[in-house]
């Protein structure tokens, strides 16, 4: 998985995605209310939420494919870096206009733009074979 430090710095983020990731969308698609303050009432709103899980699934299989192939590295940071920024930016937002939520959600903003902002990082770093020259 890992064969260089510098492979670790790439790729260590991805890991972590990963490992945040699915067990939230399988909350989200079959438990929401067992972790959140979320009650889904209605076969739309559990067909919206398993969506979700299906989205938050299917990145993180990209991002594990990044992690071993690393033909798919640098796709795989630059979706990492689109939803977790996508995800922190749009949680900000509901800050403003709906008002502070739980803990988890204020971690998860954190994590989530500090993830985005490491993608960055990693895809600029002139040590990396991602960054112009």
């Amino acid at each position: 998985m890992f064969k260089t430090k510098q492979d670790f710095i790439n790729k260590i983020h991805l890991v972590f995605s990963v490992l945040i990731v699915v067990p939230v969308s399988l909350v989200y698609g079959f438990k929401p209310d067992a972790q959140f303050d979320i009650h889904l009432n209605t076969i739309d709103e559990h067909n919206f939420f398993k969506a979700i899980m299906g989205l938050y699934l299917g990145f993180s299989i990209l991002w594990i494919l990044g992690v071993f192939k690393n033909q798919y590295l640098k796709t795989a940071i630059q979706t990492n870096i689109i939803f977790m920024l996508g995800l922190g930016f749009g949680r900000i937002l509901s800050f403003y206009i709906d008002g502070t939520p739980t803990f988890g959600y204020q971690f998860g903003t954190f994590a989530e733009l500090f993830l985005g902002c490491y993608g960055i990082w990693v895809l600029t770093n002139k040590n990396t074979n991602f960054a112009e020259k």
